[in-house]
């Protein structure tokens, strides 16, 4: 519990970091302050997709989001994640292995800032429901909330009026060989804004 209070407070305390989506060219020229821009024009919404497949270790990820732009550099939003996800865990001392497929969902929030005019910087905090072997002798498992921190990068590419697709490359400081989702620490995830 410590180390999430530790986390939320370094994540509101970074307010100061990242953003995402391409303005037009109206307004991108204007001030950093949004004061003539109302709600809706900084209001996004989209999504994010990865897929790793593999035999020991697959994950379909789905995550819809919505974001806020508090200036046209900075944004802020949240998100909801959901994962199917199977993975292959080898008990010790045996070396017999079994499978578990199971259903991983949670949320996130993350700040993004542009950097230059397609780049930005990222930092998430995700919180994930995941299954996963309690031990490495048995065949039990268990479900648990497993944080992750994220920090990276991405590019935007616009493509329909202020909106667009992005991919984006974060490492997880956070990362649990064991309780993860993902395989790695590095994690890859195409995506949309509108």
């Amino acid at each position: 519990m410590r180390k999430l209070i530790t986390l939320l407070f370094f994540l509101t305390a970074t307010t100061s970091l990242f953003s995402q989506v391409y303005f037009e060219e109206k307004v991108a020229q204007e001030t950093d302050s949004v004061k003539t821009s109302d709600f809706k024009e900084r209001v996004y919404i989209g999504g994010n997709f990865s897929v790793n497949l593999g035999t020991d270790f697959s994950f379909v990820d789905i995550s819809p989001l919505v974001g806020y732009m508090l200036t046209p550099q900075f944004s802020v939003g949240v998100g909801a994640s959901y994962l199917y996800l199977s993975r292959r865990y080898i008990l010790f001392p045996s070396g017999n292995s079994f499978k578990v497929n199971t259903s991983v969902y949670g949320g996130r929030t993350f700040l993004r800032r542009n950097i230059l005019e397609n780049y930005f910087a990222h930092l998430e905090f995700e919180a994930l429901n995941v299954e996963f072997a309690s031990n490495n002798t048995t065949e039990n498992t268990i479900r648990e909330w497993v944080p992750g921190l994220f920090i990276g990068a991405g590019v935007f590419q616009p493509v329909f009026g202020r909106g667009g697709v992005n991919v984006t490359l974060l490492y997880n400081l956070l990362h649990d060989e064991i309780k993860s989702p993902y395989n790695s620490a590095f994690v890859v995830r195409a995506g949309f804004t509108l």
